[in-house]
């Protein structure tokens, strides 16, 4: 027998849209205005999460407090508006004071565990305030709850993968009874390893883990607010002309996000995907403004549909130190990578050469997760590696790319000044990637941009 669930919206507020007291109370306005929503995932306030990083890379006593100041003064901009400050007051400090003794921890030996734990404390401080605007509103029960109580992880500290199977069996569990009693308020980005410390699913998790919950409870849609009206063309602050599209199938918007769009996480759509459930994407600032929705399929397609960039990114080019077969040299390099659990979506081969992109944008650190020194011993061992960072990866996105004619005239006829360091066309019929100097990288995108949407 098939179980109903009944209809709920997952909505998930980003930093912009917690930012300060008059942000949260617009955040406010649009889960009370839809009973329909019952789980309400947040990111950390805009900039908080950059202050925890510094903190846990390991500042020094005197940089420390006025970081903590700051965090604090955010904290306080929004409690000093409530009716009822005093209660919620003494939990924050609670956390403050955690970070930072967290803090003195991580200025004597940081490592990638504590800095998880401590960045935590940016969504934890959040989830609380928000809950506590909506219940002074009082048109609805409100519930704060932990995510890492549902949200397990295994222990790739700063990028963490969930356990999905056990994530929707503990939902069903802890979750699915309180969202008939109550709003649930919730941490986007949080997570727990198995042996109990609290991980993070990398830069932007907030919108995976909205996702992941949308996926675990059945949910009918999932709504992402932001401070942007939907999914553009490409960046507006790049591109001023940029457009609003209004409707985009969830393979066309996975490519963006994949390759750079900054108002998804690239893992976001993965689990609607499974699911088959509507992703929105809204301004909290200007909810009138309409917004994009991804869905399985569009009408009528375009075949170009967007230009992205993802930067900070690194070329490793492998040369092969003898004569041997081409396969094996591959299958060598492909061991190597997958021992040290190192994901790479571009790849060209030569026969005795491999071109890969590391891409080091998500994580929590801020240093590069993906080449490390093991990882460059290990490769030095069984070939000559040539490292160039500093890139920029370009993507165009569209629809049956590899059958439509002219598409390589349309995007390189105006590049001939710059040098194209890899090109990646083929394994997907929608999209195109070029990876250039990242200081062109602006320039490229207005280029293509102009040529192919305005």
């Amino acid at each position: 027998m098939t179980r109903i669930y009944p209809q709920f919206i997952v909505a998930k507020f980003g930093g912009t849209s917690v930012a300060d007291y008059d942000a949260m109370h617009r955040s406010a306005n649009i889960v009370l205005a839809d009973t329909q929503i019952r789980l309400v995932v947040l990111s950390a306030s805009a900039g908080v999460t950059n202050l925890l990083v510094e903190l846990a890379e390991g500042l020094q006593s005197h940089l420390q407090s006025d970081k903590i100041e700051t965090l604090r003064a955010i904290q306080y901009k929004i409690i000093s508006r409530l009716k009822q400050p005093a209660v919620i007051g003494a939990e924050i400090d609670n956390l403050l004071d955690n970070i930072r003794q967290l803090a003195q921890k991580a200025a004597v030996a940081p490592s990638a565990a504590l800095s998880d734990e401590l960045v935590s404390h940016g969504e934890l401080m959040s989830t609380l305030l928000f809950a506590e605007v909506l219940r002074e509103r009082d048109e609805a029960e409100v519930s704060w709850f932990d995510a890492r109580s549902v949200m397990r992880t295994n222990a790739s500290y700063g990028c963490a993968e969930p356990n999905v199977d056990l994530l929707a069996e503990l939902a069903e569990v802890h979750l699915r009874p309180r969202l008939e009693q109550a709003v649930i308020i919730t941490q986007g980005f949080i997570g727990r390893c198995p042996d109990g410390h609290t991980t993070t699913l990398g830069r932007g998790g907030s919108d995976y883990t909205a996702s992941l919950l949308g996926e675990a409870l059945h949910a009918s849609r999932v709504d992402i607010w932001t401070d942007v009206a939907g999914i553009y063309t490409t960046d507006p602050r790049i591109a001023p002309k940029a457009q609003r599209i209004d409707s985009i199938s969830f393979s066309e918007a996975s490519d963006m996000a994949a390759y750079g769009a900054k108002v998804l996480h690239p893992a976001t759509l993965l689990p609607a995907m499974r699911k088959n459930i509507p992703v929105f994407v809204g301004s909290s600032k200007d909810t009138a403004a309409g917004g994009t929705l991804v869905c399985n399929t569009t009408e009528n397609p375009p075949r170009y549909r967007a230009v992205a960039v993802r930067r900070k990114q690194t070329l490793l080019r492998l040369h092969s130190l003898d004569s041997q077969p081409c396969y094996r040299f591959l299958a060598q390099v492909f061991e190597i990578l997958a021992q040290h659990a190192v994901a790479m979506d571009l790849v060209t081969t030569s026969e005795s050469s491999i071109a890969l992109v590391l891409d080091s944008t998500h994580a929590t650190s801020g240093e590069d997760p993906t080449l490390t020194t093991a990882l460059f011993t290990t490769l030095s061992s069984h070939c000559r590696v040539e490292v160039e960072t500093g890139l920029a990866l370009i993507t165009l996105v569209g629809n049956q790319l590899t059958q439509a004619v002219g598409v390589c005239n349309d995007v390189f006829a105006r590049f001939e000044a710059n040098a194209v360091r890899m090109i990646c066309h083929g394994a997907s019929t929608n999209n195109l990637c070029f990876l250039l100097p990242g200081e062109v990288a602006d320039n490229a995108v207005q280029t293509l941009h102009q040529r192919l949407f305005e």
